[in-house]
């Protein structure tokens, strides 16, 4: 048996030994983005390999000042959006040699607060906010210490963060434009959680693309992101004669928990009786059980522009909060009633 693997811990030296290089040849090999030959790498990691090494990434963060750690703070993970958007940062950070570290939080201020705390003890190099929304005084302290913070989905008031999203008021105006020219005249809205800045621009491009035809909504409730909730607000909305003859719903997640109870509690029929619409466009909407009409986030460009302006903020220090608002095209299924002539 090898001399080193019954002394203990392999080291970076005896590899180097092994595989017939330096030391140095040996650390490049094991740090992302590092320049080295393809033949070099190769012995190395066959030594590495025949010796049972592997590298000390804590050690290394202490040399160099970096973890390569990315914290991810989201509020829930039910919602499909959330889930197939993770996979995607986390593979688009790795190959930029970072990893995801994920924590949950809930749109309680001290909840949240406790989180990003708790990543900070990580010695994370930079922090993405995905459904939850930052304080101005953890916003303070984040920057005090120079730890970048972008928010995903999310975008705040005070503009302090860099933020990117979906352009939410545009796509609110063409799922009323949508609605509209298919001939709904009673049009209900549910709504996600009211402090969420995603459900506050979806509603107010919603309301002003109606508006614009001289209509309002004729019925609103509250789903808060909840697919419960949301049944809940179908059986209000929907229970009596006055019903919406179309309802849009403030994401998909939602609106399949309002299907459900138009079709299997209340027999209403989708589209002839009510049409239905929604926004994310998750994998479920295409499935031929929902055939969702919905507004299309695009979550691989939201995706890259968060990776590109967390890194920038990393390698370069304090450059500009930006902020990015990204169109979703309409995605139309066939949960909804369409304009004469209109295409699918």
């Amino acid at each position: 048996m090898d001399g080193g693997i019954m002394g203990g811990r392999i080291t970076a030296l005896e590899v180097a030994a092994r595989a017939g290089v330096s030391r140095s040849a040996v650390s490049r090999v094991f740090t992302p983005g590092a320049s080295v030959s393809k033949s070099t790498a190769d012995k190395v990691r066959q030594a590495a390999d025949a010796l049972g090494y592997r590298p000390n990434v804590i050690a290394r963060s202490l040399i160099t000042g970096r973890s390569r750690i990315i914290g991810l703070v989201v509020a829930y993970l039910e919602n499909q959006f959330y889930p197939e958007a993770i996979e995607r940062l986390s593979k688009s950070l790795q190959e930029q040699g970072y990893h995801l570290l994920v924590f949950m939080a809930s749109n309680d201020a001290a909840e949240t607060e406790d989180v990003i705390q708790e990543l900070l003890d990580y010695q994370v190099d930079g922090i993405i906010a995905a459904s939850v929304g930052l304080s101005n005084d953890l916003t303070q302290r984040c920057a005090a210490i120079g730890i970048p913070v972008v928010l995903f989905n999310r975008s705040q008031p005070d503009m302090a963060l860099s933020s990117v999203t979906s352009a939410n008021f545009e796509g609110g105006q063409k799922l009323a434009e949508f609605l509209v020219a298919g001939g709904h005249r009673r049009i209900g809205h549910i709504a996600g959680w009211e402090g969420a800045s995603t459900q506050i621009e979806r509603e107010a491009g919603f309301v002003a693309g109606l508006a614009k035809h001289g209509l309002s909504l004729c019925a609103r409730g509250f789903g808060n992101f909840s697919i419960e909730d949301a049944r809940t607000a179908a059986r209000e909305m929907f229970g009596g004669d006055a019903r919406p003859d179309a309802v849009f719903v403030a994401n998909d997640h939602m609106a399949f928990g309002v299907m459900d109870v138009l079709r299997y509690e209340l027999d209403l029929r989708i589209p002839q009786d009510v049409s239905v619409v929604g926004y994310d466009d998750v994998s479920l909407s295409a499935w031929p059980s929902y055939d969702l009409t919905t507004v299309r986030q695009p979550a691989n460009q939201m995706v890259a522009h968060t990776v590109r302006i967390l890194l920038d903020r990393i390698e370069e220090g304090d450059t500009p909060p930006q902020h990015v608002a990204l169109d979703g095209p309409l995605i139309i299924r066939g949960s909804a009633r369409i304009a004469e002539g209109q295409d699918r």
